[in-house]
């Protein structure tokens, strides 16, 4: 991808929006990145992200939020970005449902303001996270994005929903290019605290128990950090465009995309392997299912497999491997 404009991406010191800023800055380009350090986990971590992607001096930080209309107008009149990479949401299906306002702050009204922001400064291409949490309550696999989602089990999978929508008509009515990826189950280096796999490795190496939901018979389509990347910054350079029609969103400049793995795991195997990588046994606290949850996710990939030529290809034995090498170097860091 080239550009003489710098790209934005939003949750910059986030985890996926830490690692897009980093392949971006590798390939050439300038990125701005934003964020509002909140404090749902570690703050020294996302500063730790930050701070490796300032060590390039073709990367800028603005510390601000994106549910603040009036800075977001300041920010787009101030840089001219082509591109849109907007990663930056609270994140978190169990937060959802103690914390809503949170959400609707930051996953409706700052999503409202990015697409503002896009349409009145004739941004070229806005590609936004969306979630496997869509989904909800169906029970058909492999999810595709052909199928209802209109089934929600969590205010988190509400807004992700919404934001599909929005994006929608923004592009129906003033033709802004907007491709909505479905992520499923991220994981790997410089990864979210929140999550199974850092939380679960956190407790195993601290001989302290794990909760293992519905008595570990979920399955999760965990996907690796860099085929997540790779498949972000794909996308963020092929726009839909009104002459490329598609069966299901028709000829407006809009896609949505699942981005996952293909190969759901169970969370059971999952605990194996970080057993094994870390050669010492879990304690296993078996509960049942959580509020919110779902059984399991498993994403078809094959339109992005058919329009981007892309494929995920880290098996899930590689990518812990990688993690617990970090988490380790994390820790004595």
């Amino acid at each position: 991808m080239t550009s003489t404009f710098p790209i934005l991406v939003t949750g910059a010191a986030g985890f996926i929006g830490f690692h897009v800023s980093q392949y971006l800055l590798k390939q050439g380009l300038c990125v701005v990145g934003i964020d509002n350090m909140n404090d749902y986990y570690s703050v020294s971590l996302k500063e730790a992200r930050l701070k490796e992607l300032q060590n390039n001096d073709r990367f800028s930080f603005h510390q601000l939020d994106i549910a603040d209309k009036n800075v977001m107008t300041d920010l787009f009149v101030r840089h001219s970005f082509e591109k849109v990479v907007h990663l930056a949401a609270q994140a978190g299906v169990r937060y959802s449902i103690t914390n809503p306002g949170v959400y609707i702050q930051s996953n409706l009204v700052g999503f409202v303001n990015i697409l503002e922001c896009c349409r009145h400064h004739k941004v070229q291409h806005l590609v936004f996270a969306s979630s496997s949490s869509v989904y909800g309550a169906n029970h058909e696999s492999p999810f595709s994005v052909a199928q209802k989602t209109d089934r929600q089990v969590s205010l988190y999978g509400a807004t992700k929903k919404a934001n599909e929508l929005l994006a929608y008509s923004y592009s129906h009515l003033y033709g802004l290019p907007c491709t909505g990826l479905r992520f499923f189950t991220v994981y790997g280096p410089w990864g979210r605290p929140d999550m199974a796999v850092y939380s679960f490795t956190e407790a195993i190496l601290a001989d302290t128990p794990i909760d293992v939901y519905n008595f570990g018979k979920m399955r999760r389509d965990f996907t690796y950090i860099d085929d997540i990347t790779e498949g972000v910054v794909r996308v963020c350079s092929n726009p839909p465009s009104m002459e490329r029609s598609d069966d299901y969103f028709g000829s407006i400049p809009f896609r949505v995309y699942n981005i996952g793995n293909h190969e759901p795991v169970e969370l059971e195997k999952l605990i194996t392997t970080l057993e094994v990588a870390l050669g010492k046994k879990a304690i296993c606290n078996m509960k049942e299912m959580q509020p919110g949850d779902v059984l399991e996710t498993f994403a078809d990939t094959s339109d992005m497999q058919k329009h981007f030529g892309f494929k995920p290809h880290t098996p899930l034995k590689q990518g812990i491997d990688e993690f617990v090498k970090w988490y380790k170097r994390w820790k004595v860091m």
